[in-house]
Order: structure tokens, then sequence, then C-alpha cells
């Protein structure tokens, strides 16, 4: 069985004057990036079989982002290319901390339509992961990612979401992303978000009034990252940390893709209800598994060249 992710593939321009605005950077380093990308890549760098659905651009970067793939020993079969949009940038700051910041320059990612996908026979995956916040935003590709949702429920696929939240991107249209953002929650099997997403998602204040409310509106397992606090898993009405994996980090950048990669490479060989039938136990060693991935990740420059170094051999 394979895994399917779909979404948006991207160009990261990442600018190497660390802590630097990017108003102020005058060196860029051009990688691969999206966060249902980054996804495959994890899982394919681990040893697992997964195919991406999106949509670049006839350009050298949509070529580049194909050949990328096809080198993780991704199934690029529905990475299309449009030759009357150019392929989507992401222009990416870096600091000290290795965390982030981005500015997005949209193209061709907005256009994967229901019609592309059509044809994706879901008897063939038994996973689904939908971890594209550009997928929220209006056009073909929010069509496309709500109609294989429904597909997936039909099929009895296990669900994964990651909201993937970018106030640059909602920022006048926070409710929105929000309602949509639930439509998956409530229909998933597995979810991660980050502490600040869960708060919005919840409109609490505290990560733990945010765990409480995903508990008890929500069935699937689910984690909330917390940086170097560790993750909270959300399992059985309950919660507990996983501790972090202590690094230096340089770059963040794939790291929550590498860990939710790492949870869907451990499932890969489940249905769904051998996935629902998995005790807290196993959920445990799971999801500090993952947590060793998502650490490898921050240790290199670009979520890609750190999946280089990702392979099941961390995962003990």
């Amino acid at each position: 069985m394979k895994i399917l992710c779909i979404g948006e593939a991207l160009i990261d321009m990442i600018c190497t004057d660390t802590n630097t605005s990017l108003s102020k950077g005058e060196h860029f380093l051009k990688k691969t990036g999206g966060a249902p990308t980054n996804v495959a890549a994890a899982i394919a760098a681990l040893g697992g079989k997964v195919a991406l659905a999106a949509k670049v651009g006839k350009d050298p970067f949509g070529t580049q982002l194909i050949d990328v793939m096809k080198d993780f020993n991704v199934d690029t079969t529905f990475m299309l290319q449009d030759a009357t949009h150019f392929t989507t940038i992401a222009f990416v700051s870096l600091m000290d901390n290795g965390e982030r910041d981005f500015v997005f320059s949209r193209g061709a990612d907005g256009q994967l339509s229901e019609a592309d996908i059509a044809s994706i026979n879901l008897v063939d995956y038994n996973i689904v992961h939908f971890g594209s916040a550009t997928g929220f935003l209006e056009g073909p590709l929010q069509q496309a990612y709500t109609s294989l949702l429904q597909r997936a429920i039909a099929h009895n696929c296990c669900i994964s979401f990651d909201p993937n939240y970018r106030h640059l991107l909602f920022k006048d249209n926070t409710d929105s992303f929000v309602r949509q953002s639930w439509h998956f929650l409530k229909n998933c099997h597995f979810f991660k978000v980050s502490d600040e997403e869960a708060m919005l998602l919840t409109n609490t204040n505290t990560v733990n009034e945010a765990a409480t409310a995903l508990l008890q509106q929500t069935t699937a397992t689910f984690t909330i990252t917390l940086g170097k606090d560790g993750t909270m898993l959300g399992f059985n009405k309950h919660t507990e940390i996983i501790p972090s994996i202590p690094i230096k980090p340089i770059d963040t950048t794939g790291a929550g893709d590498a860990f939710t990669g790492a949870v869907l490479y451990q499932l890969k060989d489940m249905d769904l209800s051998a996935i629902k039938a998995l005790t807290v136990t196993q959920w445990q060693h799971i999801i500090d598994n993952a947590n060793k991935a998502g650490a490898r990740t921050c240790e290199y420059m670009g979520a890609m060249e750190a999946f280089k170094f990702l392979n099941n051999q961390i995962l003990q």
C-alpha cells in the first residue's frame, strides 16, 4: 500500500544572511519545498512508498521539483506542470534560533483541480495526507482538496491532516481558515498542530485549554508540537508529553514535515482498523521516533538536504 500526499510544491528561496530581514538580505539559496512535498520526501527517504499530487509551473523550477521528487523515489504521476502559471515561490528569512519568516509569490500550486486528480485510484492507498495551508485559499486546489477528503472517507483510508497555518496567507481571513480546518479535524484519524495553531483553532489562550477542546471535539489521535518542550500526544481523551530531542537547530524548515512523515511511515503497513486499534504505548513509541526525525532535520540547512540523512534506522 502507498501513502498519498496532496498540496503545494514550491521553491524556497532561503536568505543565507542569518538573522537578517528579507528586505536587507542579499544572498539566497534555492531549495525545493512545500509542506506536503516535504512530507512525501521524508516518507520516501525513510523507505515508504508515497505519491504526491501537486501542480507546478512548466518552467525550470517546476522541472526541478519533479526531478527532486523522482530522486527521492516519490511517485510523481500526479505532479502536473501548468504552462500558464509560474511555479510558486516562498522567500524565507532565517533567524539565529532557527525560526523563519515567509513571503509567498503564489503561482501554479493553486491550480491543481478536481479533474486533475479524478483518476487517482484510492484503492491503491491506505493513507491520505492533507498538509497544505494553500489548500484553504480560494481556487481549484481548494475544491480538489475537499473532494479528495470525501473520496478518502468513502474508501476507508486513514486520513492525516496538518493545517500548516501561515499568518501571511490568512491575516485578513482567519475565520475561513479555522472553519475549513475544523471540517478536516472532525474527519481525520491523525492530525498534527503547533501550539499556536492549537490555540487559534480552539479560540483558547493556553495549550492545555486547546488540548482539552481538541479532545472533546475530535476523535482523532493528535499531536501538538511544543518545540524544545516536547510533543503533546492526545489519545483516548488523555494527553501526555513526549520529550523532545536536544539539539542546536540550524534551520527548522521542514522539521514538522519530517515529524509527520515519520508518523505516517510507521503507519504505512496498517489498514484503518489496525491504526484505530493502536495502544497508547504504541503511539508513544511512534511519536518518540517522529521527534527523532524532526530533530535530525533541524541540523541541516534546507528540508530536502536534511531528508537525505533520514533513514529508517533512526526509528528504533
